[in-house]
């Protein structure tokens, strides 16, 4: 699709809000259609993994509406913001679901839910769903890349605030609003947005919502926006705008919302996470593993400095006394010292190994006491995730290893054989049986086939 120059009266969401509204299947590259299918079979099947956790129980049990929306792997339906919630909670909550390179956020968790929720609520089809899929991936990736880096530093989680902003596209793809509508949309969404870092303190489950939040936030924007209501054209470009509010800091680039659209996808660069932790920390675990496997025994170690990004630091090293010893195994997702020091004892970072009772183990809290960190100013990050560990063992021997990319990246994307037994295997954490995996599986891969998503209720219980 050949894009004109932006009209310099014409505002950054008016512009990329009638390249959405132009969208269509035929537009879209062979890659960014198999990273979308790939995303919501990815999504799908976390949904199942933490079907049976306490804060998925309360988030369905909870929400105060009911109607004929699925919310994956529970059996009450829901009205549609209360499946985009549920969904959005249980596709992100064991921080397993997909990622960003070079502008770091989650992509499917508040956008997938949002399409699904519009599709199922109005009888729309499978086509309008899966192109509501691409619209708000694209629309995360690309908003992401404005200001990356800056809404941390302000204390907000770009999941719940950019999320938004993704949901109301993949909704108004989905319900077929026009340029207007979905500029509207957008700016009503600019006021919905919402996500604080607090969460970091303790663990908490806000990370959690923020998603589903968000999933919610661009649905109920983009129904409300078919009715006329009145809302900002200049949500991202004006002197009060989503980004004065949220990345106060930064200077926007707004090339990201206009360049090669509908050629240059970047949704194509989404990727999927092997391990169920923080993404940066993937590299360093890698590196444990590693090392694991030369035989080393854990108490011949003595110390192991870890060169990292500036970035990184308030996140996943500090309070450094705090990640040594995380309060719980939610929270240990977020410390690199325990990520790290589990891998080398098990081998992997999967779902079980972020237990409460994983997170007192005293041999993984004993390594992950002698593991701290060094600031490397040459560190890539966000452009590309490396892990480093220097380990001094206690005859004197140093030990150092390097990964240069995060597995499942860009540099080294996960194939989707991989992508297929990481659901099923989560299907199977969440306790189905494997026929009706399959099931899934042939519905997700088969999404833009189907003359409405009715068939998607036999996945709720």
């Amino acid at each position: 699709m050949t894009q004109t120059p932006p009209d310099p009266a014409t505002s950054v969401s008016e512009h990329f809000s009638t390249w959405l509204s132009s969208l269509r299947i035929g537009d879209l590259s062979d890659t960014v259609r198999q990273a979308a299918t790939m995303d919501l079979i990815d999504a799908a099947g976390l949904c199942v993994a933490a079907r049976n956790t306490e804060y998925a129980r309360q988030i369905v049990g909870g929400w105060d509406a009911d109607g004929a929306c699925t919310a994956i792997g529970h059996g009450r339906t829901l009205d549609a913001a209360g499946a985009a919630v549920a969904n959005g909670v249980g596709i992100h909550g064991e921080d397993f679901d997909d990622t960003l390179e070079g502008a770091p956020i989650r992509v499917g968790a508040m956008t997938l839910p949002a399409a699904l929720a519009a599709a199922q609520r109005f009888g729309l089809s499978g086509e309008r769903a899966f192109l509501g899929v691409v619209a708000g991936l694209e629309t995360v990736c690309r908003l992401n890349h404005v200001a990356p880096g800056h809404m941390h530093k302000a204390g907000f989680h770009p999941v719940g605030v950019v999320g938004a902003m993704g949901a109301a596209a993949a909704a108004g793809v989905t319900l077929g609003l026009t340029a207007h509508e979905q500029t509207m949309a957008f700016g009503i969404a600019g006021s919905l947005a919402s996500g604080i870092l607090e969460y970091l303190t303790d663990g908490a489950w806000t990370k959690r919502l923020h998603p589903g939040w968000a999933a919610q936030s661009g649905l109920r924007a983009a129904v409300l926006a078919r009715t006329g209501f009145f809302a900002p054209r200049t949500v991202f470009d004006g002197a009060h705008s989503f980004f004065h509010a949220f990345a106060p800091t930064a200077t926007p680039d707004f090339s990201h919302m206009s360049a090669g659209l509908g050629q240059d996808w970047y949704a194509e660069r989404i990727v999927f996470k092997p391990y169920a932790c923080g993404t940066m920390i993937h590299p360093y675990i890698d590196c444990m593993v590693r090392l694991a496997k030369r035989g080393i025994e854990a108490d011949r170690i003595r110390r192991i400095a870890c060169k990292t990004g500036e970035g990184l630091v308030h996140r996943l090293w500090e309070p450094l006394a705090a990640k040594h010893s995380p309060p719980s195994g939610y929270a240990a997702k977020f410390s690199m010292p325990f990520c790290m020091a589990v891998g080398f004892f098990d081998g992997d970072a999967g779902l079980d190994q972020f237990t409460d009772a994983k997170a007192r183990d005293p041999r993984v809290l004993a390594l992950a006491a002698r593991i701290s960190y060094v600031v490397d100013p040459e560190n890539e990050y966000p452009r590309n995730y490396t892990g480093h560990i220097r380990v001094e063992m206690d005859d004197g021997e140093v030990i150092e290893l390097e990964q240069p990319h995060m597995r499942g990246g860009m540099r080294e994307p996960l194939p989707p054989e991989e992508i297929i037994a990481k659901f099923r295997a989560n299907c199977a954490h969440g306790g189905w049986e494997a026929e009706r995996a399959e099931q899934l599986l042939e519905y997700l891969q088969a999404l833009p086939d189907h003359a409405d998503l009715a068939g998607l209720s036999a996945f709720g219980g």
